[in-house]
């Protein structure tokens, strides 16, 4: 009898199991909102590693600024994706721009189960299967990482004023525009490019915005000598910019884990830990052939390569994560690392100052994980190339007219005198290390003004 009774028991039990497995509307919507705002979170925290990257790769005298910066673009960037980006990325149905229209609120059945309306039920139907301002706050959160590549590019010689104001534009229209193209039902979705999490729509569009930047901005006095050598600028503290690195890593299984863009199923929780483990395999990857081909590249054994080399590996991956071959996911990030390293030699080469290597991991590896999406996930690559092309053409040109612009109204560039003396006590009149007594550079003065 007492048998009888548990094996009762255990009947109900594995039918209410079995009646559970299948979540209600409700339960998916509370978890796909879950994700969105946890990961959103992650990738917010990213902010905090590319301010601890760039202020640890400066001169102690820029770090202040650095801060003031990154807090900024954050900020710009909130406030811009609400005013108009969203709806420029998201609204209208057409294939190049969205809708010009003010602000993004919760409408329909959020904003009923909000004011709790009686007649509002999960059953009674749902725009969408999460709440509508959770997935504003995620995609919000990915403008932001694009305008910090152009932070770390053009650090120590940018104006604040100048470097703000173009990050109104980037994030106001041109990321959203590209975004619309893309993520937005544009005209290269219907292509069918894919860019799962935004290795070409986020950092490749900070790449290149970076590149027009600092070409209209130029090198920092003295960088590159008139005999054709380069004079090295090393980072004012390390584990700071290691740490900056650390901090990015983590942001990253948020940035490339939420891009699933749900989690109401076991199909969706699967994924995630597929996308997690190839982000990780990547950036690991990345970082060891970094280290690996420094010496070779460099002259030595570079912390600083290997850093950006997973970084690289990170963004390469970024474009499909989502396979279940893991070894591909090892030979995205190597070769992301590779192509990072030999691009920062490239630059050098080229007389192009990028102070903490952001187009080389951000621009460079970006294209190739692009392009790769057609390897991993059998994306078309004519569909890939196309999109990596059109994109960059847009973004680096109207970027280069708005920098040309600013330069033109503003100066992009700060004064030799603030270079000299650093813009913490010269913008901001607060250092970052006051107890450091600021030492003259000789060479300042012998840097001629085609150099600049």
């Amino acid at each position: 009898m007492r048998t009888l009774k548990w094996s009762i028991c255990l009947g109900l039990l594995g039918l209410a199991l079995t009646a559970s497995a299948a979540p209600s509307a409700e339960t998916q919507f509370t978890f796909n909102t879950f994700s969105f705002l946890i990961w959103g979170a992650f990738v917010m925290w990213m902010c905090a590693g590319f301010t601890m990257l760039e202020a640890g790769s400066v001169r102690t005298k820029n770090a202040s600024v650095i801060c003031l910066k990154n807090i900024g673009l954050y900020s710009i960037a909130g406030v811009m994706y609400y005013v108009i980006g969203y709806n420029l990325m998201y609204g209208g149905e057409g294939a190049f721009f969205g809708a010009f229209d003010y602000g993004y609120q919760s409408e329909g059945m959020d904003a009923a189960l909000f004011n709790g309306d009686e007649g509002a039920t999960f059953d009674s139907g749902l725009e969408n299967n999460y709440s509508t301002m959770s997935d504003w706050f995620f995609q919000m959160v990915f403008v932001a990482t694009t305008a910090s590549i152009i932070s770390g590019t053009l650090a120590e010689r940018v104006r604040l004023a100048s470097f703000l104001l173009f990050t109104v534009f980037l994030t106001g229209f041109i990321y959203p525009i590209v975004g619309k193209w893309t993520w937005g039902g544009g005209w290269l979705d219907e292509l069918g490019f894919v860019d799962f999490a935004g290795s070409t729509i986020v950092h490749s569009t900070g790449g290149w915005a970076a590149l027009a930047g600092a070409v209209i901005v130029g090198a920092r006095a003295g960088k590159f000598r008139q005999d054709g050598s380069v004079k090295p600028t090393p980072p004012s503290n390390v584990p700071i910019v290691t740490l900056g690195v650390f901090i990015l890593w983590l942001g990253w299984f948020g940035f490339n884990g939420g891009s699933q863009l749900a989690l109401g199923s076991a199909v969706d929780a699967i994924s995630m830990g597929v996308i997690l483990v190839n982000t990780n395999l990547a950036a690991a990857a990345g970082c060891l052939v970094a280290i690996a081909i420094s010496k070779p590249i460099f002259g030595r054994v570079d912390l600083l390569t290997g850093l950006n080399g997973a970084i690289a590996g990170l963004v390469a991956i970024t474009a499909a994560p989502n396979f279940i071959n893991h070894d591909w996911a090892l030979l995205v990030g190597a070769v992301g690392g590779g192509v990072c390293v030999l691009g920062m030699k490239g630059f050098e080469l080229l007389k192009v100052d990028d102070v903490v290597g952001a187009i080389s991991a951000h621009l460079i590896a970006g294209i190739w994980g692009t392009l790769a999406a057609s390897i991993t996930v059998d994306a078309s690559f004519l569909t890939q190339l196309i999109g990596v092309l059109s994109i960059g053409a847009f973004v680096f040109t109207v970027s280069l007219i708005v920098w040309m612009a600013i330069d033109l109204i503003l100066g992009a560039r700060v004064s030799d005198q603030v270079e000299q003396l650093g813009q913490d006590a010269t913008e901001l009149g607060i250092e970052a290390y006051p107890e450091f007594v600021l030492m003259p550079e000789e060479e300042y003065q012998q840097v001629g003004d085609d150099q600049r």
